[in-house]
C-alpha cells in the first residue's frame, strides 16, 4: 500500500471518529462544546442508558442547543437552551434528520434535509424518526425547544431529533404557554435573561405513531436562574389532553415525575440562596396564563355549541302540503314564532348571564384563593423565619450562658485571689509579733550562757587589766625608785671617790 492510501486511509479514519466524537452514550459524560447550554456547565446527573444519545445540535459551524435522544422511543428525552431571543423572520418550517444517529460513518456532520439524507446515509430511519413517519397522521411535529425562542437563522430546532408528535392544538396550546412563559415571567425576573437555563422535555406513553415514535404522555420544562444572589428554579408540566393546562411545580416534584431518576441542575440550581419573591411573581404570571387557557377553552366550547344550535336553527322547516295549510295554522304559526324567539332570547340571556356569572364568580374565587394562598404564604415564610430565629437564639443560649458563667467564675476568682492577699497581709503582722514573743523565750535561754560567758570574760579582762595595772605601777614605782637610787648613788660615789 502506498504512502498516499495510508495517508487518506488515515484521514477518512479521522474524520469518522470526529464525527462519531459528536453523538456520544449517556454513559459518557457531556455534551462537548455545548455543555454551556447547562447550569454550571454540568449537564442532568442520572443513570446511564444504552438507548440514549448526546447530541450537541449544531447549524453552520456552530453550536445552537443540547439534546439527549431516545433512539427507542424516537423522540427527544429532553433538549437545553439559554435564554430565549427573538425568532428570525423568513425561516420555513421543514423536517431535518441527524445522520450520525443512524449512520456513525456518515459524512454529514450536521442536521441536513431528509431528502440529501436519503443518498447518503446508510439505514436512515433505523433510530430516529422521520417526515414519513407523520404524514397521513393526526400528529405533527412539535419542538420541544421552539423555533420562536430560538435566535438560529438556520432553524437548527426544525430537526426531528426535537420534535415529539403532538396534536395540532396542543402543539398550539404548547407553544402559546412557553411564548408567555418566557416573555412574561421567566425572562423579566432572571436580569437580561443570558443566566437562564432552560431544558424542555417529554416523558414517552404507551402509545405510538405507525408503531414507531412514541406520543408523549406529558411535556415539561425546567427553569434555572442563576443570578447572583437572586436566583431561582421552577418546573412547568402539561399534559396532552386538550382541556390540560400548564402546571406548576417544584424543582423536586418535577424530577420525581420523569420515568427514570434524574438531577436536572446541578445542586438544584442554589436552592438554599433562591429569591422567593421573584418566584412568587413567576406564580401570579402562571396564573395569568392559566386563566388565559380556560377561558380560551371555554370560548372554543360556547363558539362549538352556538355554531351547533346556528346550523339547527338553519335548517329549513318541513314543507306542507298545500292541502293540509289553514287560515288557522298560519294564524297560530304567526303567533307562536314571536313567542317561540321571545323564548329562545330569554334563554340565551339566561345562559350569558349564567355563563358570565359563574365566570366572575370563578374569578372572585381564583383571587380570593391566590389572596389566601398568598396570605399563607407569607405567613408560613414569617412563621418558619420567627422559629428559625428563635430556634438560632435558643440554641445559641447554653453558650452564652457558659460565656457568662466563665467570667462570673474569673471575675469570683479574681476577687477571691485579692482577699487572700489582703488578709494575708493583714494577718502577717500579728503573726509576725506572736513569733517573735513566742520564739522571745528560746532566744533569751539561749543567749544567757553567752551573756554569761561573755561577762566572764568581761571579769577576765578586768581582773587581768587590774593585774596589769597593778604590776605596771609597782614596776613603775621600781624603776623610779632604781633611777632615782642609780642616780643618787652615782653622785654619791662621784663626790666621795676615795671613800669608795
Amino acid at each position: 500500500m502506498g504512502p498516499e492510501r495510508c495517508l487518506a486511509l488515515g484521514g477518512l479514519l479521522a474524520l469518522a471518529g470526529l464525527l462519531e466524537a459528536r453523538l456520544v452514550r449517556q454513559e459518557e459524560a457531556g455534551f462537548g462544546e455545548c455543555d454551556r447550554f447547562f447550569y454550571a456547565g454540568t449537564p442532568p446527573a442520572g443513570p446511564a442508558a444504552a438507548a440514549h444519545v448526546r447530541i450537541c445540535q449544531r447549524s453552520e459551524g456552530a453550536e445552537r442547543f443540547a439534546t439527549l435522544y431516545s433512539t427507542q422511543h424516537r423522540i427527544p428525552v429532553y433538549s437545553a437552551f439559554r435564554a430565549a431571543r427573538p425568532a428570525p423572520l423568513g425561516a420555513e418550517p421543514r423536517g431535518l434528520v441527524e445522520p450520525q444517529i443512524d449512520d456513525p460513518n456518515s459524512s454529514l456532520e450536521e442536521v441536513t434535509d431528509e431528502a440529501e439524507a436519503v443518498r447518503s446515509v446508510n439505514k436512515l430511519g433505523s433510530n430516529q424518526a422521520l417526515n414519513a413517519d407523520f404524514l397521513g397522521s393526526d400528529y405533527r411535529t412539535g419542538q420541544l425547544y421552539p423555533f420562536s425562542l430560538s435566535s438560529d437563522p438556520h432553524s437548527a430546532t426544525f430537526t426531528l431529533t426535537n420534535a415529539a408528535p403532538m396534536t395540532p392544538s396542543f402543539q398550539e396550546r404548547w407553544y402559546v404557554n412557553l411564548n408567555s412563559l418566557m416573555e412574561r415571567a421567566l425572562t423579566p425576573q432572571c436580569g437580561s435573561g443570558d443566566d437562564l437555563y432552560i431544558i424542555t422535555g417529554a416523558v414517552p406513553s404507551d402509545l405510538k405513531v405507525k408503531d414507531r415514535v412514541s406520543i408523549p404522555e406529558f411535556v415539561w420544562l425546567a427553569a434555572c436562574c442563576a443570578v447572583p444572589a437572586g436566583g431561582w428554579a421552577m418546573g412547568f408540566v402539561k399534559h396532552t389532553g386538550d382541556r390540560e393546562v400548564i402546571e406548576d411545580v417544584m424543582l423536586r416534584d418535577l424530577e420525581k415525575l420523569l420515568p427514570f431518576p434524574l438531577q436536572l441542575f446541578q445542586n438544584n440550581c442554589g436552592e438554599t440562596d433562591q429569591d422567593t419573591e421573584k418566584m412568587k411573581k413567576i406564580l401570579e404570571v402562571v396564573n395569568q396564563v392559566q386563566d388565559e387557557e380556560r377561558r380560551l377553552d371555554s370560548e372554543r366550547g360556547s363558539g362549538t355549541l352556538s355554531g351547533m344550535r346556528g346550523a339547527r336553527s338553519a335548517l329549513p322547516p318541513p314543507e306542507t302540503s298545500g292541502e293540509g295549510s289553514s287560515l288557522l295554522g298560519r294564524l297560530l304559526g304567526f303567533v307562536a314564532t314571536p313567542l317561540i324567539k321571545l323564548c329562545q332570547l330569554i334563554y340565551y340571556l339566561a345562559f350569558g348571564i349564567l355563563k358570565y356569572t359563574v365566570y366572575v364568580l370563578w374569578y372572585v374565587t381564583k383571587q380570593v384563593i391566590n389572596g389566601l394562598e398568598s396570605c399563607l404564604y407569607r405567613l408560613g415564610s414569617a412563621t418558619i423565619t420567627y422559629f428559625l430565629t428563635i430556634g438560632e437564639e435558643l440554641g445559641s443560649i447554653p453558650w452564652k450562658v457558659l460565656k457568662v458563667t466563665v467570667r462570673i467564675t474569673r471575675a469570683v476568682l479574681r476577687i477571691l485571689c485579692c482577699l487572700l492577699k489582703v488578709v494575708c497581709r493583714v494577718v502577717g503582722v500579728p503573726v509576725r509579733v506572736l513569733v517573735d514573743v513566742a520564739t522571745f523565750p528560746v532566744y533569751t535561754i539561749g543567749a544567757v550562757p553567752i551573756v554569761c560567758r561573755d561577762i566572764a570574760m568581761g571579769l577576765g579582762g578586768i581582773l587581768s587589766l587590774l593585774f596589769d595595772t597593778a604590776f605596771g605601777t609597782m614596776g613603775g614605782l621600781f624603776q623610779v625608785i632604781f633611777t632615782v637610787c642609780k642616780r643618787v648613788g652615782y653622785k654619791i660615789t662621784f663626790d666621795n671617790p676615795g671613800e669608795l
